[in-house]
């Protein structure tokens, strides 16, 4: 059984990046869809969708495709897992600061959806800092 979904699901795209795939295959979960929008609207992957197991029986998952520079380099270049199941992180909106001076974004998950630290930012909402993404 898996402890982390969310660490799991990075350390996929993570992976993916380094030996340069063009999508990645990810158990689907309605908080991964949900950071999954975030990265599609920040800018760091192509698209996403929800693929449905052929034989109807197994569960959907969730394909992520992934973006290259125009010669080939890493838009991802880091990611990294700040709150875990051990060692939770929560931050209120005025606590969020950007990420390498704005070159960079925080996941948080609030009460309002999965967004970026910016959209909290601009909506004066704090929430758990799943992840940092540059």
């Amino acid at each position: 059984m898996m402890t982390d979904t969310i660490a799991d699901m990075l350390t996929r795209i993570r992976n993916a990046v380094t030996v340069e795939h063009s999508h990645v295959d990810i158990p689907h979960s309605r908080l991964k869809f949900g950071v999954a929008e975030v990265m599609k609207r920040e800018g760091y992957i192509w698209d996403f969708e929800v693929v449905q197991a052929e034989d109807g029986k197994s569960a959907p998952t969730l394909r992520v495709h992934l973006k290259y520079g125009p010669n080939g380099e890493r838009v991802i270049q880091h990611v990294k897992r700040i709150s875990t199941p051990g060692r939770r992180v929560y931050r209120r909106a005025n606590l969020l600061k950007p990420v390498l001076n704005g070159l960079g974004i925080n996941i948080l998950s609030t009460n309002r959806g999965v967004m970026s630290d910016r959209e909290a930012r601009q909506n004066n909402i704090g929430g758990e800092v799943l992840c940092e993404i540059w």
